[in-house]
């Protein structure tokens, strides 16, 4: 989801900018690009990055100055980990910004909200996995991926329409007849895009999957 900056008021923008770099900084501390680089996947998360950029592209108008498009974010944490997730989102949405397909000052909400939430959503929905579900394949793609996404979706979605009625950017009843209702229709696409991708990734490429080992979800099943 994209949201133009002329949606909000000045100190909101403020306030989100602030937020944001905290979030980055700390992304940027904690992210392990020696990893990727050890495990020769650099190449593999800037391609990661261009395919979201992608896929971002393909977007639809909700209202004036707000874009809503498939998001791919749980497919990028389950990957990366959360601090690339949050790095390689931020650049796909750069990426959009410096081609000019979305508004550079409505940069740090759309990525607080389209970025950060999903990824720190996503990561806390894999820890309650691990920690209540069973250790499975199968509980992996359907819980961590498929489900968790459509939830995400879902989640992302309400927090969206959330501030955007507190900013006052559109009336409640706008939002609702011309978003929430079709809200539940993002569940499953959502869901159907990441559960497949981390279906054949961990078939075919399980390395390439950071929170997958063969010994936790296979190994004696």
């Amino acid at each position: 989801m994209e949201l133009s900056g002329a949606l909000f008021p000045q100190t909101w923008l403020w306030s989100a900018w602030l937020l944001y770099g905290v979030i980055l900084a700390r992304a940027l501390w904690h992210s392990e690009f020696m990893l990727l680089q050890h495990n020769r996947l650099v190449n593999l998360f800037f391609a990661a990055c261009v395919a979201l950029l992608v896929l971002w592209r393909l977007r639809t108008p909700i209202q004036e100055g707000f874009y809503w498009h498939l998001s791919a974010m749980v497919s990028m944490t389950l990957m990366f980990g959360w601090s690339l997730a949050v790095l390689g989102g931020s650049l796909a949405l750069l990426g959009l910004t410096v081609l000019g397909l979305t508004d550079p000052a409505g940069f740090a909400p759309s990525a607080l909200l389209q970025v950060v939430l999903p990824a720190s959503l996503c990561l806390l929905l894999l820890r309650l996995g691990r920690r209540w579900l069973p250790k499975h394949f199968v509980v992996f793609i359907f819980g961590n991926a498929f489900f968790a996404a459509g939830l995400i979706a879902l989640l992302t979605g309400l927090a969206v329409a959330g501030v955007l009625w507190l900013v006052d950017a559109y009336p409640a009843a706008k939002l609702v007849d011309g978003y929430l209702v079709f809200l539940p229709l993002m569940f499953f696409p959502e869901a159907m895009i990441n559960g497949l991708w981390m279906t054949i990734l961990v078939v075919y490429k399980p390395q390439w999957v950071r929170s997958f080992r063969d010994e936790e979800y296979l190994l004696g099943k």
